[in-house]
């Protein structure tokens, strides 16, 4: 799969759902200390990250998605295996109750 620098909620989920059916771990990563309601959610701690297996998608996300969206290139050199991606308009743009349809 071709990795864009950025995907929505929606994006996300549906992604999320397609990949981890491959065997492919997808993580959201907490850049601000700030975990999102019912959504499964691991704090940004690079040590614990650099553990996960090669291959394994990173997505991150902060306030707005504007800071995530800036350090990704930071984010993609500290974590060469792994794709990394920005979750676009952050926490603020989460929807808690949106779910994505099996195809």
């Amino acid at each position: 799969m071709n990795y864009p620098r950025e995907w929505t909620q929606k994006e996300y989920l549906s992604n999320k759902q397609k990949l981890e059916a491959q065997g492919i771990k997808v993580l959201l990563i907490d850049t601000i200390l700030s975990p999102i309601s019912k959504a499964d959610t691991v704090v940004y701690n690079p040590p614990l990250l650099q553990k996960e297996p090669k291959g394994s998608v990173f997505v991150f996300y902060c306030d707005s998605g504007k800071a995530t969206l800036n350090r990704l290139d930071e984010y993609k050199k500290k974590f060469p295996n792994n794709p990394c991606i920005s979750l676009k308009g952050g926490r603020g743009y989460w929807r808690i109750n949106m779910m994505v349809e099996d195809d």
